[in-house]
């Protein structure tokens, strides 16, 4: 049976021309990197780690674009961690998007809230925007059959 766990994590936006974060070299400490859009990138870390990452980016980004804007947005997102062998299944029951590969993300509509969905060891990362993560949070209790793990 797949569970539902709160996640707490660092969120970083980056934002800046194509180009320059074709050439980004990603960030160190654990943050997966999911560019979002052809001139914005997100970081998604462990909060222990979120000013060293956007430290990091900010750096790095400045050499690249001098209009670059680096910013921790980790306040307006929300991030659920659907795990379990089921995770996958139950997740079919929140949005029709099939779920990511290996390593990999998508993005689109999860019980009709536009989130970010990231592959993990042990299921899938949904992030959300944070006032709509108590829906979503819902939707997967009643609606996709997921345990509760601590909020």
């Amino acid at each position: 049976m797949p569970e539902l766990r709160d996640r707490p994590s660092g969120v970083i936006v980056c934002a800046a021309d194509p180009s320059a974060l074709d050439r980004l070299v990603p960030p160190g400490h654990g943050a997966r990197t999911l560019r979002v859009a052809p001139d914005e990138m997100m970081a998604v870390v462990a909060p222990t780690f979120t000013d060293d990452v956007r430290r990091e980016l900010a750096d790095r980004i400045a050499a690249l674009d001098d209009d670059a804007l680096v910013l921790d947005v980790s306040d307006g997102w929300r991030a659920l961690a659907l795990t379990g062998d089921d995770a996958d299944h139950a997740f079919s029951y929140l949005s029709a998007l099939a779920p990511p590969n290996d390593g990999g993300f998508v993005q689109g509509d999860v019980a009709r809230v536009g989130a970010k969905i990231v592959r993990e060891r042990d299921g899938l990362l949904l992030l959300v925007p944070a006032y709509w993560g108590d829906h979503v949070r819902t939707r997967a209790i009643e609606d996709a059959g997921a345990t509760a793990g601590p909020a």
